[in-house]
């Protein structure tokens, strides 16, 4: 229950950001946050699956930038080495117009863990904080 209440207070704190920030802020918070010196306790599938509950509590629908944020604050926090990765491709023959897909995860020591299940393989541009 501790873990789903500590996810639900970090969900709160990347939507605030977000809200009144800026995506600016919400990159800077997670880059900046160091990963805990202790060994990691609890595993990372309990921390995602807090995660997960905590989403289901929220009060409105939760943003994918706002959940990644979130789970990587969360895992370093316990002391997991992880990184968020946004990643954005072009999609030029989609429709006439330019569409960009954008997608968000985190990984965890290399690997990829994302939270959504979407397919991690893009070829274009990744931000890592």
């Amino acid at each position: 229950m501790r873990l789903i209440l500590e996810s639900w207070a970090y969900l709160l704190y990347c939507g605030c950001l977000m809200r009144f920030c800026g995506f600016e802020k919400v990159h800077t918070a997670v880059r900046r946050r160091p990963t805990a010196n202790n060994p990691p306790h609890v595993s990372d599938t309990a921390l995602c699956h807090a995660m997960d509950l905590a989403c289901v509590f929220w009060l409105k629908r939760v943003l994918c930038l706002q959940r990644s944020a979130a789970t990587t604050i969360l895992l370093r926090r316990h002391g997991w080495s992880a990184e968020m990765v946004i990643g954005a491709q072009l999609l030029p023959f989609q429709s006439p117009r330019l569409v960009m897909s954008m997608h968000l995860l985190h990984r965890l020591s290399g690997q990829g863990a994302n939270p959504t299940g979407s397919p991690t393989e893009h070829s274009g541009t990744e931000q890592r904080a």
